[in-house]
């Protein structure tokens, strides 16, 4: 009896066979955490921007010069680049909803204050700075949130869609403010703003969830920990240097741009309503190819074949940006440079991610936005390399020739290949 007790091999048992499989799902819920996201993100670009379009009356109105309304924008890069690793360290260890939820707090404390500083420019500058720290917690999280949320075909689509709501916001607060203060004052506008970022926040707060119940991937798919290994990882990666390159080069010609737009344009004899119209249109190209080539990109899982169609791509739009006077020929132009520089930034990030691991996303995405905000030393150039008469022609070129140097760095970067 015993022996047949030992001989016995029972047959395995399904239930534990279905528990002990790894169980991955995608839920459709990932795209309302995705919306709430992109929403704060939305929102803290049109705060960023929306002096932009009305730089010379926003000057007269506060006091002061056309470069200190610019430094409104600027600091927004300049806080970045102090606390970019440690907001990154911040998603990476207790989580984006955390991290997101103190940027929103922040963002729609400090953007209601500015709309309450009234006309003195020192209240607004300092309301700013509380603007300018709120964003970190919001751009390092661009590709934790899809890499918990969102199967790795799907992530740099995902991505780009953050990037169209970035986008859009920025759209908003370059056509919305010109129009707006031709009825209402500027602190009226600004507090209209708050308002929205501090609904936004509420918003976020309320429909984020950190993960969903089981992983939207197999295993080695998932987000990855361990921050200070995956920065050492990150560094030694040859191709991730060329990235945070290029990634530097795209974003300085872009917040250069945005920065300056209405000074950019003016000496052409051209309105800030011009501005506006200009600003809106690059956006709305760079709002189509953020979701038009990530989703080739993710489809062939081809990351640096794009990045360098980007580069390539923007130069003639950047030609007629500097040169054009006639306004057909400079709207079309903003549209073909926003198009192809904007759909960079979501392929770059993603290509970080994917180049670096088993480096956290948060750390990854943390040192490209680091690396891009550091363009305001390019900002400032910008400005500081204007002629006598005020064209910006000398700084546009240059761009130009980075763009190329871009292009070149990229030929040097090769796509990570999956099983």
């Amino acid at each position: 009896m015993s022996e047949k007790f030992l001989s016995f091999n029972p047959p395995p048992c399904p239930y534990l066979i279905e528990v002990t499989m790894p169980q991955y799902k995608l839920y459709s819920y990932r795209w309302v955490v995705l919306a709430a996201f992109m929403f704060v993100n939305l929102t803290i670009q049109i705060l960023w921007i929306g002096y932009a379009p009305i730089t010379g009356l926003a000057a007269t109105f506060y006091g002061v010069s056309d470069l200190q309304i610019g430094f409104l924008a600027m600091s927004f890069m300049i806080a970045f680049i102090p606390l970019s690793i440690p907001v990154s360290w911040v998603i990476d260890t207790y989580g984006f909803r955390v991290a997101v939820s103190i940027g929103a707090v922040l963002m729609g404390v400090f953007g209601v204050l500015r709309g309450l500083a009234g006309d003195n420019y020192t209240l607004v500058l300092w309301s700013t700075f509380g603007l300018a720290a709120a964003q970190p917690f919001l751009l390092n999280a661009w590709t934790t949130v899809p890499a918990k949320w969102f199967a790795l075909e799907e992530r740099a689509t995902a991505v780009g869609i953050v990037t169209l709501g970035n986008l859009i916001g920025t759209a908003l607060g370059m056509v919305l403010t010109p129009i707006l203060i031709e009825s209402i004052s500027i602190p009226t506008v600004q507090l209209i703003y708050g308002g929205v970022a501090a609904f936004s926040a509420v918003l976020f707060i309320v429909l984020a969830r950190e993960t969903p119940p089981t992983p939207p991937c197999p295993p080695g798919q998932e987000v990855r920990a361990l921050m200070l290994d995956g920065l050492k990882n990150a560094f030694t990666v040859r191709p991730f240097w060329f990235d945070l390159a290029v990634s530097f080069i795209g974003l300085a010609i872009f917040n250069g741009i945005t920065t300056w737009i209405e000074s950019i344009i003016r000496p052409r004899g051209f309105t800030p309503n011009d501005a506006g119209t200009l600003g809106a249109l690059m956006i709305v190209g760079g709002v189509i190819g953020a979701v038009v080539i990530p989703a080739l990109s993710d489809k062939q899982r081809k990351r640096q074949r794009y990045l360098y169609v980007a580069f390539i791509g923007a130069i003639p739009g950047l030609i007629g940006l500097t040169f054009a006077t006639a306004p057909w020929l400079l709207f079309a132009s903003a549209f073909v440079l926003g198009f192809f520089l904007v759909s960079a930034m979501p392929i770059g990030m993603q290509y970080a991610a994917e180049v670096t691991r088993p480096t956290p996303e948060g750390t990854s995405n943390g040192l490209i936005q680091l690396f891009g905000q550091a363009s305001v030393v390019f900002v400032y150039i910008m400005e500081a390399m204007k002629s006598n008469d005020g064209s910006f022609t000398p700084a546009l070129v240059l761009a130009l020739g980075l763009l190329l140097v871009s292009a070149l760095l990229v030929t040097q970067m090769k796509d990570v290949k999956y099983s």
